[in-house]
């Protein structure tokens, strides 16, 4: 059988199991030891998992992801996010379109502090969604606002999903968290200058809050400055010396997670139920990230052995006559439309083993792709009409709001993404400068 067929035989197995319910890493690490079973026999079978798990365990840079994910649930679980909420409540309030302003401002911190969009998504609807709604915000604005604040949570660092395309692309960690900084808060820029137009524009879909809420003494409101900007202390504390050469990667990682663990302690906050529930949850997700990198490593394995790369890269340069941009195009393309049923991770470890080589083959920079799936998986997750989270928002939202308005709100945010993504594409050193400033640096 011609290793061609052997891989699309590999790929439509595995998207049959996703299909049907089976989990990522079950799905994609069956089919690749099977294949490698049937295709190099008993040994190759076996050696290909157990020489895939070393090496996972021996990626240093791995020890980031439980440290990062750990901060982001001691800040979540002790209430600190509660406090950043209350801070732009009182310091926006006055602004029309402010609150929802200050709910784009929450969702980057919550980004710097967990990693996944998930997170922010449920701060949001549990925490800004119900204040909006009871101050007469606009429905279709305020859950257009928390969906796309939540996916800035898989590009605005520490992004777990980019420890992940790390793993797969053999990219320094470092590298693509520096590299998702400028163009993650250049995004949330454009969703704040599209609130404030909006609003500015029709200023009924954001009243300005009552004179009444705004009067707060000044001591109330430096008080819950201190208390908002506390996430943003740990962050800085944790990047500075990393930014700096001072720390690796790792150390800083740690140096977050003991600061978060600390300010949940001075604040009375860091109680058995908080440490439990940060620990559990924080062995769950890394043992969740780590099936899913070892069954993504085995799978390329396999592809990398049957030359799949090599025959993709030939279909689409040499018998279709593709320019790379235009390849470039169609990835991209593939990513929204396997976004409207598929997660960001099922995606990347799916077809990571077939683009990302072939990425590096066509002359593209592996750290800036990094960038730009990320933002293209967003817009998936947001694109009607199976988006990941719009289905999310729906299942957190209050019954008032109905997955028609869901799909509506999110319409104008996603129009702002995609014009992001082109502007990154047309200027990589968006993406690019940070990452080789202080590297160099």
């Amino acid at each position: 059988m011609p290793y061609e067929l052997i891989a699309a035989l590999m790929f439509s197995t595995m998207m049959l199991m996703l299909l049907t319910g089976q989990r990522v890493f079950g799905a994609i690490g069956f089919v690749a030891v099977v294949a490698a079973f049937f295709l190099w026999g008993d040994r190759g079978g076996y050696d290909l998992g157990f020489s895939a798990a070393m090496k996972l365990m021996k990626w240093y840079p791995l020890l980031t992801l439980p440290m990062f994910i750990f901060m982001g649930y001691v800040l979540s679980e002790s209430r600190i996010a509660d406090d950043l909420y209350k801070m732009f409540h009182v310091w926006m309030g006055g602004l029309s379109g402010g609150l929802a302003v200050g709910t784009i401002g929450l969702m980057v911190l919550i980004s710097a502090m967990n990693g996944l969009s998930v997170a922010g998504m449920a701060i949001g609807a549990t925490i800004a969604l119900p204040e909006l709604l009871r101050r007469g915000y606009d429905k279709r604005m305020v859950t257009g606002v928390i969906q796309a604040g939540s996916s800035l949570g898989i590009l605005v660092p520490p992004s777990v999903v980019l420890v992940l395309y790390a793993m797969i692309a053999r990219q320094p960690v470092g590298q693509l968290w520096l590299a998702g900084v400028i163009p993650g808060l250049m995004m949330a820029t454009m969703f704040i200058f599209y609130i404030v137009i909006r609003c500015k524009l029709n200023p009924s879909l954001g009243p300005v809050l009552s004179p009444e809420e705004r009067d707060i003494p000044r001591a109330e409101k430096l008080r819950l400055l201190r208390a908002g900007l506390l996430p943003l202390v740990i962050f800085f504390v944790m990047m500075v010396p990393f930014v700096n050469g001072w720390t690796s990667l790792v150390e800083s990682s740690a140096i977050g997670a003991i600061a978060a663990f600390m300010a949940a302690v001075l604040k009375g906050r860091m109680t058995r139920e908080v440490f439990e529930n940060s620990v559990r949850n924080t062995l769950g997700i890394s043992c969740m990230f780590m099936w899913i990198i070892l069954a993504a490593l085995a799978f390329g394995a396999v592809f990398d052995g049957l030359g799949a790369v090599k025959a993709i890269e030939n279909l689409f340069t040499e018998q279709l006559g593709l320019n790379p941009w235009m390849i470039l195009i169609l990835m991209q393309l593939s990513f929204i439309i396997m976004g409207t049923f598929l997660d960001d991770t099922a995606m990347l470890v799916i077809v990571a083993p077939l683009y990302v080589p072939l990425v590096g083959a066509l002359g593209f920079d592996l750290i800036w792709y990094g960038i730009l799936y990320t933002i293209t998986t967003q817009i998936a997750y947001m694109t009607p009409p199976f988006g990941y989270n719009l289905f999310l928002m729906r299942a957190m939202a209050p019954p008032e709001i109905s997955l028609r308005d869901i799909y509506t709100s999110i319409l104008p945010f996603v129009a702002v993404m995609v014009m992001a993504l082109a502007i990154i594409m047309i200027f990589p050193d968006i993406a690019l400068w940070l990452p080789e400033y202080v590297y160099d640096k």
